[in-house]
């Protein structure tokens, strides 16, 4: 037993519970304070703990558990403005709340369900509200895009390698930040990046930018402010990576689609391998990549292994 040793405690799960309470603290009505707070202790804070159980937080969980609480208040304000207590709200209700800004709105929809579900509310029909999202980037784009990052002196270093894993592994910006140095593994002239299981091979032209970066790109470096940060992006404050916002920022500022760019990353990927070996490579759900495979037109389920010579 190690005597004066505290257990880890997640940094973003602390601050979000810190501003729970002060937030809680200023609404004025005990029934919707009441009622917030077992919502965020049994949803929210329960999720948030289950994630940073397997793994660190981010900024972005923390954002989306508090743009999950805020609006939730203001509908149960504005459902007592029209003198309606929450168990007696009626469809008309609900629809009227949409009806005023469907788009904005519809992030209260997990706080709706939850009530619904726990009793709180009658059970309604929460309306459908569709948005149109672009389609990814095309094929010759992300070639495009891809030649750029690993030819073009004219973007800093770091942008270039998280463009690159972006367009060539359909990697997300929250899963960058989390990337270290011993995730790039080199095996003679072969490099190899440790995102899933195994790790997955890195074409000879990113290869050399990679390794570069990794040993005399990175802000951090030998001889900067903080030479013993194993972060592959490094952020501001010491021990911590990059805000994934500010490396989302960045490339976006660079002219990189970062969603769409990776949507066409994977898409394509899934076509040219089995969604699982894929999924497993890149550290994606299985599921995720068997479903993107279908909506691209993979065949690969279609595929009888054996001897197709004969």
């Amino acid at each position: 037993m190690h005597c004066g040793v505290l257990p880890h405690r997640d940094r973003h799960l602390l601050l979000f519970e810190r501003w729970l309470a002060d937030w809680l603290d200023v609404i004025e009505d005990p029934g919707q304070s009441q009622l917030l707070q077992r919502f965020a202790t049994w949803q929210l804070l329960r999720k948030l703990r289950a994630t940073a159980a397997k793994r660190p937080l981010g900024p972005g969980a923390v954002k989306t558990a508090r743009a999950g609480l805020t609006p939730a208040a203001v509908f149960l304000t504005w459902s007592d403005a029209r003198g309606r207590a929450l168990s007696e709200c009626t469809q008309a209700d609900l629809d009227a709340w949409f009806a005023e800004d469907a788009i904005s709105r519809r992030i209260t929809t997990g706080f709706l369900r939850w009530c619904m579900d726990h009793h709180v509310m009658p059970r309604l029909k929460i309306p459908v509200i569709r948005t149109e999202n672009p389609a990814p980037i095309s094929q010759h784009g992300r070639i495009t895009l891809i030649r750029r990052v690993l030819t073009s002196d004219d973007l800093p270093q770091a942008e270039r390698v998280a463009a690159a894993l972006v367009l060539l592994y359909a990697q997300p910006i929250r899963r960058l930040v989390r990337l270290t140095v011993h995730d790039v593994l080199a095996d003679g002239p072969q490099a190899f990046l440790r995102l899933g299981d195994p790790p997955t091979p890195v074409p000879g032209p990113f290869a050399g930018l990679l390794q570069d970066y990794v040993r005399t790109g990175r802000p951090n470096r030998p001889g900067g402010t903080m030479p013993t940060s194993d972060w592959l992006f490094p952020g501001r404050r010491a021990g911590q990576p990059m805000d994934p916002a500010t490396l989302g920022r960045r490339l976006s500022a660079a002219g990189i689609p970062t969603l769409h760019g990776r949507t066409a990353a994977l898409r394509q990927l899934v076509l040219q391998a089995p969604p699982s070996v894929v999924a497993g490579m890149l550290g994606y759900h299985t599921v995720h990549a068997e479903a993107l495979a279908a909506e691209a037109g993979s065949t690969w389920k279609k595929y009888a292994p054996g001897d197709h010579t004969r």
